[in-house]
């Protein structure tokens, strides 16, 4: 059974998680503070490695590019109209692919 910190911190990420589009994230970009993680990873297990500072599990994800800053030749050729899942955790932005025509529900 997990400890209770770890499901607060599950929680307080969950309730985190937000959409966000291209617009509002490119002042982030340019501090290079996004990361940009594959759909195949859990957001939130995503942020709750980062913020438990579980290095080698971060490691593994950014070696097998899970986990990438984005380079400006991939911003440019996003569509300014995409939008993304996106979760804080400080003093990251964690983006992750929002399929067209899918929200999130709240």
């Amino acid at each position: 059974m997990p400890e209770q910190p770890t499901q607060d911190l599950r929680q307080s990420l969950i309730e985190l998680l937000d959409e966000a589009e291209l617009d509002w994230l490119q002042t982030h970009i340019d501090r290079d503070v996004v990361i940009w993680v594959d759909n195949s990873l859990d957001l939130v297990d995503v942020g709750m490695a980062i913020a438990q500072d579980n290095a080698n599990t971060v490691r593994r994800w950014i070696e097998e590019q899970f986990l990438i800053k984005p380079e400006p030749d991939r911003v440019a050729q996003w569509n300014p109209q995409v939008r993304f899942k996106a979760l804080i955790v400080q003093p990251y932005v964690l983006i992750q692919d929002l399929p067209e025509g899918i929200t999130l529900k709240y």
